[in-house]
């Protein structure tokens, strides 16, 4: 099997790459050596993936029977489809890492595999879409919904999409996890956003890799959402941070509405904690009948948390900074209660 990877260097791309080493195949990335090292045993390309001529210079390494394309994040759907356009005769299969983001109903409804899409056409510049008052829908959404139809446009029915909510593992640089893992092991009271039974579908970064690539040497799809089937209660995770930390902290379980009434950032400030019905309502059942197995979130956390302790650095982003509220902050609501 003769893959190629765009990016390749980091969480979900390295695990795909690491992935498919161990399964014996031969593995090109492309990418611009910005963001990482590229891993012993492959064929780095660097370039820009909205370049032509870097596109057209890397396609003359193929052919290849399947591609798996994680670094079109914040890439507008014009860009996707240069991309994909130049590839398409040099690519047996083309998965696409996207996001649940591109559902007109996330995060207010349950979301299925079929559910509607935002509209957004196939050549669109970044500054198509928007963002709702409430959050909802996003622009990153239309966007992403974009660049699922350019790769349509390209590749048609040996195009495989992959919807993921939120992936944590070790390697992670947006900082969900490894923030409540710190708060844990740092001590003394800290707020948990009520109801403790709530259940959340985070998925692990090498269970969504190893899906990639099965379903990068596979005929089925075409859309999967990939969420985690049985995910984890609000309150067994606190509860296992603690636990993998040896932590003290003490959780204060607070009702959503003080949460609000106090101006605390959902999804951000107190990352993974979302008000909206649907947020946590991803149906990955055709995922899991297609292969898709997620290893228990307590495995998950805890080699996380080893990652840190050996001195795991995620490369450097943006999406970091965002996650956590302010100890002062956080102070003042604990101290009102």
């Amino acid at each position: 099997m003769k893959l190629l990877v765009l990016g390749g260097t980091w969480f979900l791309g390295k695990a795909i790459v690491e992935g498919a080493l161990k399964r014996g195949w031969e593995v090109t990335t492309f990418n611009r050596g910005r963001s990482g090292k590229d891993l012993p045993d492959v064929a780095a390309v660097h370039g820009d993936r909205t370049v032509v001529e870097d596109v057209e210079r890397l396609a003359s390494h193929g052919p290849w029977d399947g591609a798996i394309d994680t670094s079109s994040s914040d890439l507008p759907p014009k860009d996707v489809l240069l991309t994909a356009s130049l590839l398409r005769d040099h690519v047996a299969r083309w998965v696409h890492i996207s996001t649940v983001s591109v559902y007109a109903g996330w995060p207010h409804q349950p979301l299925a595999d079929d559910s509607e899409l935002l509209d957004c056409p196939a050549d669109a510049d970044e500054s198509y879409g928007f963002t709702g008052d409430d959050g909802s829908p996003t622009k990153y959404g239309f966007q992403k919904a974009g660049g699922e139809r350019a790769v349509l446009r390209a590749f048609g029915s040996r195009a495989v999409f992959l919807r993921p909510g939120v992936i944590l593992g070790p390697g992670e640089y947006v900082g969900r996890l490894p923030w409540w893992l710190r708060r844990a092991h740092e001590g003394g009271r800290f707020l948990a956003p009520s109801p403790q039974r709530r259940r959340i579908q985070p998925v692990d970064v090498r269970d969504v890799a190893m899906f990639a690539l099965d379903h990068a040497d596979s005929a089925a799809g075409p859309a999967f959402n990939v969420a985690h089937p049985a995910g984890i209660t609000f309150e067994d995770f606190v509860s296992t941070c603690l636990e993998v930390t040896g932590g003290a902290g003490r959780p204060v379980w607070v009702e959503p509405e003080v949460l609000v009434d106090h101006g605390v950032k959902q999804w951000t400030e107190l990352p993974l904690w979302r008000t909206h019905a649907g947020v946590w309502t991803v149906d990955a059942s055709r995922a899991v009948a297609a292969g898709l197995r997620c290893r228990p979130l307590s495995e998950t956390i805890r080699d996380t948390w080893g990652w840190i302790q050996n001195d795991g650095r995620p490369v450097d982003h943006p999406r970091w900074a965002e996650h956590g509220i302010a100890s002062e902050k956080e102070a003042k609501i604990l101290a009102s209660l």
